[in-house]
């Protein structure tokens, strides 16, 4: 595994980049200045293991609402500004943590030092980068929509900031394309030591969101590359945390928590291992310790297949085994198996 070690920069009370974890963000959907609405789903988000969370910043409303968002959640915030150095600076003077700009539509240099010195003069963090909406006309024309277009606008969008003394920046590169998005993010990750936040923009509804995600940010995060990631979905954000969470497990970046296994079975399976297997994976989701539990289908390879379970069950047509370490522990008829395998993960868990 490559591992690209960047330098660490403080959102609020959460430190990305420096070999930290991978850090889950979301945004709102809410219109922010409905303080109520939107404090109702940064909780909710919250609750499902979001840890930075992003609002959009529309105009003087939704900036001076940040002060009191802030004073009801307890994750770091993050204001979205486009096209107005006023209300970037608006939101930062009412407690952001980050604010997400672009610094080429921001008004000028003038407007942008503004920003800069407002930025520096808070001790907060920026994310800049380009989507394959925002890049640069200059390197456009010069390298089309490829990897060298998204990577050369988003450094001359940091170089801005860096101009100004500005040195907490994340940085993102992102397409609705999988390829595209790996490609530019390898890319940018061999030429700068920023924290990099991942994610596939515009990735789509939940099924084909969750794909494509899984497909580009697993291919990152197992290449080393990635500080902080969102799931883009069209649906409700929470959905966003539940999938990023299982990508980071996937990968190996989160070993806390009940990782089931389960057979997808064959015409060997004489018993309803599938139906368990979904009833342990909602008994266990909420559960954080690094533990490995198999739903087999058969007794013929179940055991031998999951050997390096913490615990196991595998069935035949009337009677299933339990097993640990590979090793069947005892046999239980099939009507009671269910019930008995569950008491065995109780006492796993609470061991």
């Amino acid at each position: 595994m490559n591992t690209y070690k960047t330098k660490k920069i403080a959102v609020g009370s959460v430190i990305l980049g420096g070999g930290e974890s991978v850090k889950i963000q979301s945004m709102c959907t809410t219109k922010t200045s409905n303080i109520e609405r939107t404090v109702n789903q940064i909780t909710a988000l919250q609750k499902a293991g979001c840890e930075i969370i992003r609002v959009s910043v529309l105009d003087k409303e939704d900036a001076l609402a940040i002060k009191k968002i802030k004073n009801q959640i307890n994750i770091p915030l993050v204001a979205d500004i486009h096209f107005s150095h006023s209300l970037a600076i608006l939101a930062i003077e009412n407690g952001c943590d980050k604010v997400r700009i672009n610094p080429g539509n921001i008004g000028g240099e003038q407007n942008l030092k503004a920003v800069a010195d407002c930025i520096k003069a808070h001790n907060i963090a920026v994310r800049v980068g380009a989507n394959t909406g925002s890049i640069e006309r200059e390197f456009y024309n010069k390298y089309g929509k490829t990897e060298n277009a998204l990577v050369e606008s988003a450094l001359q969008n940091v170089s801005l900031l860096e101009k100004f003394g500005v040195s907490s920046i994340v940085i993102s590169v992102k397409a609705s394309s999988v390829p595209l998005t790996v490609s530019s993010c390898r890319l940018l990750a061999q030429k700068c030591n920023y924290p990099l936040h991942i994610g596939v923009t515009e990735a789509g509804t939940e099924h084909m969101a969750t794909v494509k995600s899984s497909a580009a940010l697993g291919a990152l995060l197992l290449d080393g590359i990635g500080d902080t990631m969102r799931v883009s979905i069209t649906d409700d954000p929470v959905k966003e945390i539940f999938v990023a969470k299982s990508i980071l497990r996937a990968v190996g970046k989160d070993k806390n928590f009940v990782n089931v296994i389960a057979c997808p079975t064959c015409g060997r399976c004489l018993w309803d291992s599938m139906s368990l297997a979904k009833k342990v994976s909602t008994f266990v989701e909420a559960v954080n310790k690094p533990l490995k539990i198999a739903v087999m289908g058969c007794v013929v390879n179940g055991p031998g297949e999951a050997k390096d379970c913490d615990l196991g069950i595998a069935g035949a047509e009337d009677y299933c085994v339990i097993f640990k370490g590979g090793q069947i522990i005892r046999r239980v008829d099939a009507a009671e198996a269910e019930s008995q395998f569950f008491k065995e993960i109780e006492k796993l868990i609470n061991e």
